[in-house]
């Protein structure tokens, strides 16, 4: 049997009255998804602990089948996995974002300060090129024998403190679109040297030429870092080991590939694939497609509804979930039809509703599906949170998901 898990990250959500009060899973043409959904099992499987953050890292551990609990330590070790930063055991590594603050005037000039708003936890979705320009200038201005700052993908970054403190509460900057950070700021020990490194950050990027730039081109300038997502490096066990599967990740952002990395699992580059709307879809199921041709288990994580929930945009995450649907869950369903030996899942992470922009531990619908028709048929004729939820099949513990109903344990 071989075995794959096609997620759209946060692709599930809360009913919309623009949407005539159906969610963006329900408003959108699906027709792949419901058709798997009404030949395999259906229901709803709670990713997120009670008491954990719902965070893509927290939720795609579980659908791995890694106990959130017992081997979660923070999103930005599993990312420092991905870009080759190796962590001492007592450093600490926090995601440092790029954003776009609204900093305000005070005293004759910029400063940061808590009446300023998150604009755009992306910068305008950066490129990667302009954002290794500015992590350079921040590492040069701000780093020291103690910290240090490594380029990621787009926005996304890295700093890692020495010996550092990580018992502090950081609020991701997707959390808090539109928002002043007041209220949102680092809070516990440590909080004064993080809140400090991001404001002296705005000084080191407020004439930076990449900047300058983007606002002559008319884009929005990232104007300070911002830290958050703090851990030491975790020690998750091999995938192959606790599974006894070969296997392989397709993703466009550096979580995944950090997961990927630290469970043993191949890492497969897709060229064109972005973590926005614009990603190569068919690039993505394709890779996935020959990938099984070598391995056990291929785990495609599609990014693009999340960004698009966080943005607050509903006709961007209706058209994410429609372009999962027809190419990827199509191109791989219609590549698989009539083939035994294939057993498929769909789901998302976790749920990021449109009118809270951020993510929530509510429970996700998901899709197993047999490619010999192995598994009972549910009566359900569409994929969403409604049909999932009547099914009455809920794994509350959703680690379990992946050994009980993907490997029949």
């Amino acid at each position: 049997m071989k075995y794959i898990i096609l997620l759209g990250d946060g692709m599930s959500g809360h009913k919309l009255d623009v949407l005539g009060g159906k969610t963006t899973l329900q408003h959108s043409a699906t027709p792949n998804m419901d058709y798997m959904a009404s030949r395999g099992v259906l229901g709803l499987s709670r990713t997120v602990p009670p008491g954990m953050p719902p965070g893509s890292d927290v939720a795609n551990l579980a659908v791995m089948g890694y106990d959130p609990l017992k081997y979660y330590t923070g999103r930005a070790p599993l990312e420092a996995a991905s870009i080759g930063v190796e962590l001492g055991p007592l450093d600490v590594a926090y995601r440092c974002n790029l954003v776009n603050l609204d900093i305000v005037e005070r005293g004759g000039g910029k400063t940061f300060c808590p009446d300023c708003t998150m604009v755009d936890f992306t910068a305008g979705h950066i490129t990667t090129d302009e954002a290794r320009l500015l992590i350079r200038t921040i590492d040069e201005e701000l780093g020291c024998p103690a910290v240090s700052f490594h380029p990621g993908v787009s926005y996304r970054h890295l700093m890692v403190w020495k010996e550092g403190k990580y018992k502090l509460g950081c609020t991701p900057p997707h959390d808090i679109t539109g928002r002043k950070v007041a209220g949102y700021l680092p809070d516990g020990d440590g909080d004064e040297y993080i809140t400090d490194l991001m404001a002296r950050s705005v000084e080191a990027l407020k004439d930076h030429p990449v900047n300058k730039k983007r606002v002559a081109d008319g884009k929005l300038p990232a104007t300070c870092i911002w830290l958050w997502g703090q851990g030491k490096k975790p020690a998750l066990p091999l995938f192959k080991d606790k599974t006894g599967l070969t296997g392989a990740m397709i993703s466009a952002v550096d979580l995944m590939k950090g997961i990927a990395n630290i469970t043993g699992l191949e890492s497969i580059n897709v060229p064109g694939a972005t973590g926005y709307i614009d990603t190569d879809y068919v690039g993505k199921a394709e890779a996935a497609l020959d990938a099984l041709d070598r391995v056990d288990f291929v785990y495609v994580h599609v990014e693009s509804p999340d960004e698009s929930g966080h943005e607050g945009n509903v006709a961007h995450k209706v058209q994410a979930i429609q372009d999962f649907d027809l190419k990827v869950v199509g191109t791989v369903l219609n590549s698989l039809k009539g083939k035994p030996g294939y057993r498929v899942v769909v789901m998302p992470d976790h749920p990021t509703p449109i009118p809270v922009k951020s993510h929530t531990s509510d429970p996700v619908p998901f899709i197993m599906w047999d490619s010999g028709g192995e598994l009972p048929a549910d009566e359900a004729k569409t994929y969403d949170e409604d049909a999932a939820a009547k099914t009455g099949v809920i794994y509350e513990d959703g680690y379990q998901l992946f050994e009980k109903l993907l490997l029949g344990k």
